[in-house]
């Protein structure tokens, strides 16, 4: 296919827009004709045989031929007009498209597996003389998903080849069409048609025999700790691997560091994944086991989705002369970018352990906090977590809580701890003479009473 000068379709749509609209138009001039040509002294003329200018010279307006002649007349002067104005729009239109071109689509669309688990190689061939356009850019639309999804993925490229992960226990689907722009075509963006291919990998063993449950959560953005659980028609003694690739290594790896219960492995710890962040990890975990075939786990995992921080760090309460709390804390620690953190600070005026009622204050990515307290109760909680924000990720794990609780004075208990020790001295000193009245009262006239001396 080559590429072709013209809309030969759209110019069709076109004319077949405005060319019945002009013939509707010269219609009713005709029906006006039959209607209006009626001379004094003759019977009515047919249109056919008198034109419609002599008839509107010959014919004198009369009470009988006005209310026909007169409305017709100015319909079909307005008819006239849009049909003139209908014609120069569609040569504009042929004139303007003359200058535009179709474009075909790509050649030789296919999908070749390198063995890295899930990436697939997907490669084309640009159209025919497609080199013979100097005065517009050609681009690709490059669209993929696995069979069942929803969605697909998109990427405008120049490329004629990428790797892109799939899950190859579904079928691999890719279509690509050219999109020309530039002076060529107006500065309008021109669409082929789609091309299509497909990929499937052989399956072996039952889907139930395929390992599930299976999680991954990217640690402090330092380790990767991923389980699974055995699959239904797993036997016993079944032996399971995990391997890994992303782009940067030569070959897929194995896992060196199994989660292992009851000698079966259920899990793997991987290390070193700074260079696989912002980009396809892909993972297999394949099972093995005596006269039995197990199906292989395929999963594509992007690190940044997957990150878990720590809690936040020295977390610091304060309370202000017009009682308000200053909240600060520190983020966590770990190989956790600062500028990607967003933290949910939470706060209880009724705590009573796992019955408090929280409730959320802020979400934010600043580190400080401000919060007007509204029970004033004496014991009060602040509890803070944080997660990746949306500028590093679409999505993440939020770390645990850190939590602080305190205890505030209310006006009446200061009043009460300054009453309490004026009670007790006043209470003290009135002890202090009533002894003093009663060891008058038992001491002999004449002699001395000796404080030092007990009643």
């Amino acid at each position: 296919m080559q590429l072709l000068e013209a809309y030969s379709l759209e110019t069709g749509a076109y004319a077949g827009l405005f060319f019945p609209f002009c013939c509707s138009s010269f219609l009713l001039l005709e029906l006006e004709n039959t209607l209006s040509c009626t001379l004094p002294g003759q019977r009515e003329t047919p249109a056919c045989y008198a034109p419609w200018h002599v008839c509107r010279r010959t014919a004198p307006l009369t009470p009988h031929t006005f209310p026909r002649g007169a409305p017709m007349s100015h319909l079909g002067m307005a008819l006239r007009r849009l049909c003139a104005l209908s014609v120069a729009l569609l040569w504009g239109c042929l004139a303007s498209t003359s200058h535009r071109k179709a474009v075909a689509p790509p050649q030789d669309l296919q999908i070749t597996d390198p063995g890295l688990l899930g990436s697939l190689d997907v490669e084309w061939k640009p159209p025919p003389n497609v080199q013979t356009i100097s005065d517009c850019t050609v681009r690709y639309k490059f669209e993929y998903r696995n069979t069942g999804d929803r969605d697909w993925k998109v990427i405008f490229t120049r490329k004629l080849k990428f790797r892109v992960g799939f899950d190859l226990s579904r079928t691999a689907e890719v279509k690509v069409q050219t999109l020309l722009e530039g002076q060529c075509t107006n500065d309008m963006e021109v669409q082929s048609d789609w091309i299509y291919a497909t990929f499937q990998v052989p399956l072996q063993g039952k889907l139930e025999s395929e390992v599930q449950n299976f999680h991954c959560i990217y640690h402090d953005w330092e380790y990767l700790k991923c389980t699974w659980q055995p699959g239904l028609l797993a036997p016993r003694g079944v032996h399971y691997e995990l391997y890994y690739w992303y782009e940067g290594l030569d070959r897929a790896a194995q896992c060196d560091d199994y989660i292992q219960d009851h000698g079966i492995n259920i899990g793997c710890t991987l290390q070193n994944l700074s260079q696989a962040e912002y980009k396809d990890l892909s993972i297999c975990v394949n099972g093995s086991a005596a006269a039995t075939l197990l199906r292989p786990l395929y999963i594509t995992l992007r690190l940044h989705n997957l990150a878990k921080p720590s809690p936040p760090k020295h977390l610091v309460v304060s309370m202000s002369a017009s009682e308000e709390l200053h909240v600060a804390w520190s983020p966590p620690g770990g190989e956790t970018p600062p500028q990607c953190l967003e933290y949910e600070v939470q706060l209880t005026e009724d705590a009573r352990g796992a019955k408090a009622a929280w409730a959320s204050v802020s979400t934010q990515m600043e580190t400080a906090l401000t919060i007007s307290r509204a029970n004033q109760s004496r014991i009060s909680c602040v509890r803070v977590r944080g997660r990746t924000n949306i500028f590093c990720a679409d999505q993440g794990f939020w770390s645990e809580w850190t939590q602080e609780c305190f205890s505030v004075s209310r006006k009446e208990d200061k009043q009460l701890f300054i009453l309490i020790p004026l009670i007790l001295s006043l209470s003290s000193s009135l002890m202090v003479f009533m002894l003093i009245g009663q060891c008058k009262k038992r001491s002999p006239a004449g002699k001395p009473l000796h404080a030092s001396v007990g009643c």
